[in-house]
């Protein structure tokens, strides 16, 4: 605790530093059940990118564009790797954390506030986020699934993934009253695995149903990975990026609240 007073007294704005310490220093002999969390999205890929793409071989963009059905799975892969390493981070560590350990009753004993703790949560969901991608990326090299070297902006663009479902779990995560309550939000992030795109182009879907996989975050983050994947940079791109930096930005304001409110109370 002595580390985590001083580095909070050492710093006059925003303070994350202390929690990313104490998350690294409880981590830091178990990076291999960190890196567990990647198989999950590796899974899919060798499953239906390549196992499905030997059958499919490859699918016409909307622009009229054939490529790889493995080319055009990975990307959504990567963001579903960026978004389930923020919601594990966000959800059920942070619940553990905040209900069960009551870790965060002896944070606050000292200058750290509500939303430093809020930060360095965020803070370190994207350090274990680009973890993922950054794995996931170097692995999609090695099967020649980048065709561009455009490709390298999914790096940051995954972050930005990440940073919006770190803004979703958080702010879910305080609302959470036990553990049953994460099958709601487990089946939502399967939902939105499912249908936002990740395995065919969404105007293959019902014009319906099209309005409601715009919605999705996961669904902007993996157009924008995509288009770097692929090399295909337009406009759109910002409307992707504006997204996900609103729904982080939302969720963000509120999450920090709720956690003033239950911190405090």
């Amino acid at each position: 605790m002595t580390v985590m007073t001083t580095l909070a007294i050492r710093n006059k704005g925003l303070r994350p530093g202390p929690m990313v310490e104490r998350n690294y220093t409880v981590h830091k002999h178990g990076w291999l059940v960190i890196l567990t969390g990647l198989l999950e999205s590796l899974f899919y890929l060798f499953s239906l990118g390549v196992g499905v793409g030997a059958l499919v071989k490859q699918i016409e963009l909307p622009d009229g564009r054939m490529v790889d059905y493995a080319v055009f799975v990975a990307p959504a892969m990567l963001a579903s790797a960026a978004m389930n390493a923020a919601v594990a981070e966000t959800t059920f560590n942070v619940f553990g954390k905040l209900k069960w350990m009551k870790l965060y009753d002896g944070v606050l004993a000292t200058p750290m506030r509500p939303r430093d703790v809020a930060a360095g949560e965020i803070s370190w969901a994207l350090i274990r986020g680009a973890i993922y991608s950054t794995a996931f990326l170097i692995v999609m090299a090695a099967l020649g699934l980048t065709e561009t070297w455009w490709s390298l902006l999914a790096l940051p663009g995954s972050v930005l993934v990440g940073l919006a479902f770190s803004g979703i779990g958080l702010l879910a995560t305080t609302y959470f009253r036990n553990w049953p309550d994460f099958d709601w939000m487990m089946a939502f992030v399967f939902v939105m695995f499912l249908f936002s795109g990740s395995f065919a182009p969404i105007e293959n879907y019902p014009e319906a149903v099209q309005w409601l996989v715009h919605l999705s975050p996961l669904y902007h983050g993996i157009e924008l990975l995509r288009a770097f994947s692929l090399g295909e940079l337009s406009p759109w791109l910002l409307v992707h990026c504006a997204y996900l930096v609103a729904v982080a930005g939302v969720c963000l304001a509120f999450a920090s609240r709720r956690m003033s409110k239950l911190l405090y109370k």
